[in-house]
């Protein structure tokens, strides 16, 4: 640097430094106290690096060129992770013996609980680029030092790490901090640059000559122009935060089609376009995206592009999802317990905060999965389900995190990147979390804490960015209890947590079979609606399978009635009327005449309900199926999908011995 000052920085914020003296206190700390370190082990600090690959692999030559435009000035360039323990040190070799003194080095924390107010620790917590200098450290041995430390935030905003210049009190310079934040911002584009090498990025600016350099605006589009993510400079252009962008189509955001600029940048790569902010201001933007993986829509075309390629493990290509398409909006069909559960979603589903289903089975928890992944900034990117109670334990691991060629016999040539890659910047979906075994739930675990994953027979660490919703129909706590569930991995998926209904609890139904049966519709020739007694029908059975049992009934029912109007009783499954059975039997049967009938062992009672026609058929049925197989009461009641007692009950009734 070619200018230095003697002065102390005046500091903008003096009530920062006084808030964070306030904080070290209230951790314990003593000013006067010699600090006490222990920077990790090599081991330790390698693994930490490798947690953190994608950060230190894109901050390495930026902390270099830091580096040499503050040589001679008895400093250090430092990089941590989010927790503030240092990742990588450059600095002048005069300078390095004193820092060594106050622990300045990789290994060691310089969070506010470990080292009181300094630069990093503080600019961590108040998520601000900070200058602390000389007395304004907490600790006396800390006050030889003069630091500018800025956060460094990943793609999507959260705080990954920071920059630090760290240096001797009288080699104060008041612009170095100004470098540092540069410096951050830069490593932030390589981030952004990185994560959206295959989205469509518009590079924009009030004035035409700072395209391309540091204080360009940066803003990246899904396939089909959905918002995904804008850099610093992007969003002060812009004026909103990033939760605002994203709930923004792109014509909003600039003023013209997505499918127009894609047109543009097609006919004319490079060139520059003028385009209007929401404010009204008028920039200079230049779009660029992968040939590989957009294909330009001709006039006339929709604004959907399709994904042709991919591009190593980091982007995986997934197919068309064949499930139908659910949204919040198309969930609510009228139940008011389902209404104010989607009201509940709808206020967390641009965060990043872990969901947790919970709902008997068919409930439809990946549905609710699948509406919270399409309404999120993510869904442009993948949507990722695995069951994890449909895989054995030997096969979840390589499913889940994947392998490397040779990782185990049997396993295919080149490896299987597993879902977590898989899922990168979208949603993983882990159905029946509960089944998950003990060993997985601490691969997990880590997975979830360090935001990488390690496949199997690999030693590379690779970064994700995704979203995580569990579901489970288990009672967590319970095995928490029992030593079958982690209760910190519990803790993990937890952040939110929603209660499904049983379909039979629900007072929708009607909506429900209309949705399903427009869902379903593979032709112009399957009907349309239910007749009214197929209705009553739905209206009396317990529906054990809820919702998925439901869109099955309908499936099949549909195909039987291919070619007419509506679904009539003689078209549904005859499995799905014994459960219609059983749900009349139960409720026709009252529990305290049912004790008296146990107790007494009475064949018949005056209490006893007058039959109605449904109870004749069903009877008739039982007393068919009896006769058939000689009085055979366990096999009568196996084959019709009933409790013996039902089928005993039914017998008491009608007056018939056995």
């Amino acid at each position: 640097m070619s200018h230095r000052s003697a002065t102390p920085p005046t500091v903008g914020r003096p009530d920062v430094i006084a808030q964070a003296h306030a904080r070290s206190v209230e951790l314990g700390l003593r000013a006067s106290e010699t600090p006490d370190f222990h920077p990790l082990g090599r081991p330790a600090l390698r693994e930490l690096v490798d947690r953190n690959q994608s950060l230190y692999t894109h901050a390495l030559p930026v902390m270099e060129t830091l580096h040499a435009q503050i040589v001679d000035t008895q400093s250090m360039v430092l990089l941590t992770d989010s927790h503030g323990v240092i990742l990588h040190s450059l600095g002048d070799s005069d300078f390095v013996e004193k820092a060594n003194r106050v622990a300045l080095c990789p290994g060691v924390s310089w969070a506010e609980a470990d080292r009181g107010t300094n630069a990093i620790g503080t600019a961590l917590v108040d998520a601000q680029p900070t200058v602390v200098h000389a007395d304004e450290h907490f600790l006396h041995a800390n006050r030889i030092l003069t630091c500018s430390c800025a956060p460094i935030a990943d793609p999507f905003g959260h705080t990954i790490g920071a920059l630090d210049v760290s240096g001797d009190t009288r080699g104060f310079h008041k612009h170095t901090l100004a470098l540092v934040r540069m410096s951050a911002q830069m490593i932030e584009n390589h981030l952004f640059s990185n994560q959206f090498a295959d989205a469509v990025r518009v590079h924009f600016h009030a004035r035409a000559e700072f395209i391309g350099t540091l204080f360009e605006g940066l803003a990246a589009f899904g396939a089909d122009g959905t918002f995904l993510s804008a850099n610093r400079s992007a969003l002060f252009q812009f004026g909103q935060p990033l939760a605002a962008l994203q709930r923004q189509p792109f014509h909003a955001l600039f003023g013209v089609a997505f499918a127009n600029v894609l047109q543009r940048i097609a006919r004319a790569p490079g060139e520059n376009v003028v385009l209007t902010l929401p404010s009204g201001v008028r920039v200079v933007a230049r779009g660029e995206y992968s040939a590989q993986r957009y294909v330009a829509p001709s006039m006339g075309e929709t604004e959907r592009t399709r994904s042709v390629a991919s591009k190593g493990v980091r982007h995986v290509p997934h197919t068309a999802d064949p499930a139908p398409l659910a949204t919040l909006e198309t969930l609510d069909t009228g139940d008011a317990q389902m209404s104010a559960i989607l009201a509940r979603v709808s206020k967390v589903r641009g965060r990043d905060i872990p969901i947790l289903i919970l709902g008997k089975t068919g409930t439809g928890k990946e549905w609710l999965a699948r509406a919270i992944h399409h309404d999120s900034p993510r869904r442009a990117a993948p949507f990722v389900a695995l069951n994890c109670a449909s895989l054995p334990d030997t096969l979840i691991e390589a499913e889940l995190f994947g392998y490397e060629d040779g990782a185990f016999t049997g396993a295919k040539k080149r490896g299987s990147v597993g879902k977590i890659v898989q899922a990168d910047g979208g949603t993983l979906f882990l159905d029946e979390i509960g089944d998950m075994p003990l060993a997985q739930q601490v691969r997990l675990m880590r997975v979830l804490q360090e935001r990488t994953v390690v496949p199997l027979g690999g030693t590379r660490a690779i970064p994700v960015d995704l979203r995580i919703v569990c579901a489970t129909h288990r009672n967590l706590r319970a095995m928490i209890a029992e030593g079958t569930f982690r209760e910190d991995l519990y803790y993990r998926i937890n952040g939110f947590v929603v209660t499904l209904p049983a379909l039979r609890e629900r007072t929708d139904l009607a909506a429900l079979v209309e949705r399903m049966l427009e869902l379903q519709r593979e032709g112009d020739g399957l009907p349309r609606r239910v007749s009214t007694a197929v209705l009553e029908r739905f209206m009396q059975c317990r529906w054990p399978g809820n919702l998925r049992q439901l869109a099955n009934v309908l499936r099949t029912a549909s195909i039987m009635a291919e070619g007419t109007d509506q679904i009539e009783l003689d078209d549904l499954p005859e499995d799905f009327l014994h459960d219609c059975v059983d749900a009349a039997a139960d409720a026709a049967a009252p529990s305290a005449l049912e004790a008296v009938d146990d107790a007494t062992g009475n064949e018949g009672s005056a209490q006893t309900p007058k039959p109605s026609r449904m109870d004749d058929w069903q009877a008739a049925l039982i007393a068919q199926t009896l006769a058939r197989l000689d009085g055979n009461v366990s096999a009568a009641a196996r084959e019709l999908g009933l409790a013996r007692n039902t089928v005993y009950r039914y017998l008491r009734r009608g007056g018939v011995t056995h």
